[in-house]
């Protein structure tokens, strides 16, 4: 079965951390990535830019209605994700508490993957 893994943290608190601090999350992270690759459990995974750099799309009556930002105003934003392809719920429970001790600044929704047939 094929789970999202939504990745949530602060950017603004990941701002705040030194150097050190950063370098350390990084390696951390690096490792987890090169875990879960090398496991083949996942399909596909992205790191995204700053919220900032977000543009949400709505319709405006017929017409594209755009605004700069995420559509959500959380503390956390959504900072990148994973494709899981796992057997159960549980195996991609173990994997996002993987992930979540990699960095003391995140929270992980998983969400299934409606499977549609497509033929």
């Amino acid at each position: 079965m094929r789970y999202l893994m939504l990745i949530y943290g602060d950017e603004q608190a990941a701002m705040r951390r030194t150097e050190d601090e950063q370098r350390a999350g990084f390696d951390a992270w690096m490792r987890f990535d090169q875990e879960i690759q090398s496991a083949g459990v996942t399909t596909a995974g992205e790191a995204l830019q700053a919220t900032n750099t977000a543009t949400t799309v709505a319709d405006g009556g017929g017409e594209p209605l755009v605004s700069d930002g995420p559509f959500a105003e959380t503390r956390e934003q959504l900072g990148g994700y994973y494709v899981l392809d796992v057997p159960n719920v549980d195996e991609a429970i173990k994997w996002a508490h993987k992930c979540a001790v990699a960095t003391d600044t995140i929270k992980l929704e998983l969400r299934p993957i409606m499977e549609f047939d497509r033929g």
